[in-house]
């Protein structure tokens, strides 16, 4: 178990949910469900019951090394590894192995988002157990891939192959987020499973790919190889980092490495990457409008909506409005079609090329 460590990814913005994602303060720090506890301790509290909390690490961006402080207080400064600027997922991962390595070059390591939901907490945290051991013992990259329930655009996919090592099956291919007719095919062959962005690998065999797939990451770390836990790895991922080029795992590695393998997992996974992801999971009334963070809300002649208000002394009342995203947050009320919610990006992009950063 010592040698086991979990990497959470949580520098994201989460612009698609804004107005309550904002770049000072994004979805990862927020408690959509009024829990008491944000996605960012939610995903933390899930891992520590199989993890040490000490092999526990956080990869952000520097501007929310407080927010992690003030969220999860009993972690070391240590284990919050800091990015001087976004560069999606690969430098990202890259960063912490290195780290790692220097920790404890047998490390074996589960990566995971900061913000996901997940519903069958036991399956899941066996189905890492497993996924550990698998990676211990052969020089794999593991996904694990989600039994799809519906033809979801939403998503990427992963093809699996008829090739077996134990109960994980060889990757086929990778796909991006494909239209409605694709995502049909794909959920009608049995072939493809959603991509979790949920990752396993030792610490060896992900430092060798980043060597293979992706030199310029590699060859950028390998600089600072003697500064890895030690006072100097501040200085010198401050200065380096940012060269780092801005891809994503998947691209980078996934898709071309020839030691991929997926295990299929149900464990009632939800990525909350939008509204419309949050809808499908929150509890619903009569008329199936989702009312989020116990807000007030009174609504006539009104079905499919989701509502979320910031400030809970404030009432809404709404009359004859179907499937709209209606949330306030701070100093931004968004109206939204559900269907539109894709645009929400570009909302940000307009209102910060009108108004500046006082709305973002």
């Amino acid at each position: 178990m010592k040698n086991n460590y979990c990497v959470i990814m949580g520098g994201g913005i989460g612009s698609r949910f804004w107005p309550f994602s904002r770049a000072t303060y994004p979805k990862q720090f927020l408690d959509f469900f009024g829990s008491g506890r944000s996605l960012l301790q939610m995903t933390f509290d899930r891992f520590a019951k199989i993890i040490p909390a000490e092999n526990i690490y956080v990869v952000t961006n520097e501007l929310y090394f407080s927010l992690v402080k003030e969220q999860l207080p009993d972690i070391q400064d240590k284990q919050i590894l800091l990015e001087p600027s976004r560069r999606n997922t690969a430098p990202c991962i890259a960063y912490a192995a290195y780290h790692i390595k220097a920790c404890n070059p047998d490390a074996n390591i589960v990566v995971a988002p900061s913000d996901h939901l997940i519903l069958k907490e036991d399956v899941f945290l066996h189905d890492v157990q497993r996924g550990l051991q698998f990676v211990k013992e052969n020089k794999a990259l593991v996904t694990l891939g989600i039994k799809p329930s519906r033809p979801e655009t939403g998503y990427g996919y992963i093809q699996s192959d008829d090739t077996l090592l134990g109960e994980f099956s060889k990757v086929k291919t990778f796909t991006e987020k494909p239209d409605q007719r694709l995502a049909q095919i794909f959920y009608e062959s049995g072939e493809f499973f959603w991509n979790s962005g949920l990752f396993l690998w030792n610490v060896n065999t992900i430092i060798a790919a980043f060597a293979r797939y992706l030199p310029d990451v590699s060859s950028r770390f390998d600089l600072g190889k003697d500064f890895f836990n030690t006072p100097a790895e501040k200085s010198f991922i401050q200065e380096h980092f940012p060269y780092c080029p801005n891809i994503s795992i998947d691209y980078g590695i996934m898709e071309k490495a020839d030691n991929v393998y997926m295990m299929c997992v149900d464990f009632g996974w939800a990525d909350l990457g939008t509204w419309g992801s949050l809808y499908d999971i929150a509890g619903k009334d009569e008329q199936n409008n989702a009312k989020l963070k116990k807000s007030n809300v009174i609504l006539y002649e009104s079905s499919g909506n989701i509502i979320a208000m910031d400030d809970p002394d404030r009432l809404v009342v709404i009359e004859g409005l179907d499937d709209y995203i209606v949330a306030e947050s701070g100093n931004v009320l968004l109206i939204c079609k559900k269907d539109d919610e894709q645009r929400i990006k570009q909302f940000v992009a307009d209102v910060q090329l009108k108004f500046g950063q006082q709305f973002n």
